[in-house]
Parts: structure tokens; sequence; C-alpha cells
């Protein structure tokens, strides 16, 4: 097993329409408004930018997104990212009753040295600092739809 080797999952039920989500999923530079985590998001241009996050822990890691797929009528946003983690994480938002589901998929391997450093003994910590980072992520975009 590659200790540095991720793949998470996030089902996020909104009460909003699925357009709705995805107009504000596919603006990056805006998270750091409603995601407190995404601390800052720099277009580098029209598909590609450096992102900055931090959760609970006390490290930030930086990686290049660039778009791979923008298809609004499949509700999929898809992203490569290289930097402290390379893989590739996609939104795919669809109709669920009145409101919506954005389901995020993620597959990372990290290389940020210090984290790697952890890997075995960490994993469980880094799991739960990401899920933690995405009940917020969650809770900010349900208060950001309200507002827009």
């Amino acid at each position: 097993m590659d200790w540095n080797h991720y793949r998470f999952r996030s089902l996020w039920t909104l009460p909003e329409p699925p357009t709705a989500v995805y107009e504000v999923l596919r603006r990056p530079e805006d998270y750091p408004r409603w995601w407190r985590q995404v601390r800052e998001v720099t277009r580098l241009d029209d598909t590609t930018g450096v992102i900055r996050i931090r959760s609970v822990l006390p490290y930030d890691m930086t990686f290049t997104a660039r778009e791979v797929r923008h298809d609004p009528g499949d509700g999929v946003l898809e992203i490569a990212v290289s930097g402290d983690i390379e893989g590739w994480a996609r939104w795919t938002v669809t109709p669920r009753g009145t409101g919506s589901l954005a389901r995020y998929d993620q597959v990372v391997s990290v290389t940020k040295p210090l984290l790697r450093r952890f890997a075995v003994p960490g994993r469980p910590v880094f799991r739960a600092n990401h899920a933690l980072m995405m009940r917020s992520g969650r809770r900010g975009l349900l208060r950001h739809l309200r507002t827009v």
C-alpha cells in the first residue's frame, strides 16, 4: 500500500438547483469568500490557478489546479493538480429532489516532504483533517448560496 495515496469522496446535499450550485463551484477564485480553509486562489490564466489550503492541522498545502473538464450539461468540473499533492479532483452536480447533490471525488498522492515523513502514523489524522475541511466547505457553501 502506498501510504501517501488518498481517495476521497464527499456528498453534499444542497437545497438549491444544480445550475446555481454549479455556477458557484465553477469560480474557484471565489472559494476563499465562503470556504475558510481555501486561503488563497491565484488565477494564472483561464484554466489554471494556484490554490493554498489549510484546515485544522498547522500546515498549508499549495498546488496548481488545471481545468481538464468543464461540462455544465453533465454538471462536471474536473481539475488536474500538481504541487504538494498530485492527481485529480472532480465536482459532479446533479439534481436531488428540488435541490441538488454535489459529489466531490479526489484521487491524489501527497508529495509534500513533511507529510510524506508522517505518512503511516499521520494517515488517520490527515483523513480526519480532510473530512473537517469538507464539512466546513459544505456549511460555507450553504451560507453563500443563500446570498446569491
